[in-house]
């Protein structure tokens, strides 16, 4: 099973077509170059992962009913969200594409990527909170989650960036990063989700441990397509070490070399933006260290972690549907 049969499959119950409508009702904007712009970016909104576990999560926990209004915003939400900090992010990476399209930041520049960026973002906190009136106001622990997610996306980039100076990431301060960056967001959306159709704390809690593993593994993927995909599809590869990150593959390949090596390649990364030439060398030295077999060892680690956390769910198609998913992280090409 695909993606895109995940996505029929919750359209049978009108879920996935909500969200939609969410989203799109959400950006509705009297201003015609916003809407044209948003409408430009939803077009390429790729997998859409976060709002898909979102439901498939409140699903699975209500074993199979609908949708509410509240996992709709949610999810809703977490797709906004998601795509505020891409325009955030293309700003700060000078990135002209992304899923092989010019992004907002080169076409348009980088203050109207930034403004669209707070744009959704506001949006997507309009969601959590509700109607504040009515029947519809958001669960406080949701609001707080949330609220979390965006502290730890600050919080995430900014220690990125003071480890990209310092050039002595090591996978402690790694794997913070990537749940601040990535998990953190699959955390809000699949705990909300639950939090929605008034789960059990059991069931919350395999929620969690299932969002996080999947998120950390699915950034690990990432990770090592900057190593071993393709550029076909608008990232050219050796991207994060242009940009002196320094991902699992290089840390795995650490391990299997002398100290007085790692230090050398460490020099190398920290010294890349005025010697970009470094990059392939770098790209083959995680190639021929063991870099590469490292990382997909702990990304299958993760994948098995999000698997395991789904156990104390009942049987359902919702369920096959999120262990496919973990699967699918661990396969996937871009």
């Amino acid at each position: 099973m695909d993606i895109k049969a995940i996505r029929e499959y919750l359209g049978l119950e009108h879920d996935w077509e909500a969200v939609q409508n969410r989203i799109a009702t959400a950006l509705q904007s009297d201003i015609d170059l916003l809407n044209a712009t948003n409408g430009s970016i939803l077009s390429h909104s790729g997998k859409q992962m976060r709002p898909l576990l979102a439901l498939l999560v409140a699903r699975a926990c209500a074993q199979g009913s609908a949708a509410c209004d509240a996992t709709i915003r949610y999810a809703a939400a977490s797709e906004l969200l998601h795509n505020a900090t891409l325009l955030h992010d293309d700003v700060a990476d000078e990135s002209e594409q992304r899923r092989g399209v010019p992004t907002i930041m080169s076409l348009m520049g980088p203050s109207v990527s930034v403004l669209l960026g707070d744009y959704w973002l506001v949006k997507a906190v309009e969601l959590v909170l509700g109607d504040p009136d009515g029947d519809s106001a958001g669960d406080m622990r949701v609001i707080r989650l949330f609220s979390k997610t965006l502290s730890d996306l600050a919080e995430g980039e900014m220690l990125q960036l003071q480890k990209a100076q310092s050039g002595d990431t090591d996978e402690e301060d790694y794997l913070r990063i990537i749940y601040n960056k990535t998990a953190s967001l699959f955390e809000a959306a699949c705990v909300s989700a639950a939090i929605s159709v008034n789960a059990s704390a059991e069931y919350e809690k395999a929620a969690k441990d299932y969002a996080v593993a999947l998120g950390l593994a699915f950034q690990i993927k990432d990770d090592i397509l900057d190593y071993a995909g393709t550029d076909s599809v608008g990232k050219p590869l050796g991207v994060d070490i242009l940009e002196q990150k320094m991902t699992m593959p290089l840390l795995g390949a650490f391990a299997s070399v002398s100290s007085d090596e790692e230090t050398r390649v460490r020099k190398m990364v920290r010294d890349i933006v005025d010697h970009p030439e470094y990059r392939d060398e770098i790209v083959t030295f995680v190639k021929t260290c063991g870099g590469l077999e490292y990382a997909v060892n702990q990304l299958n680690k993760y994948v098995e972690k999000a698997v395991e956390a789904l156990s104390v769910l009942p049987d359902s198609k919702e369920k096959e549907m999120l262990v496919e998913l973990a699967h699918f992280t661990a396969r996937r090409v871009f």
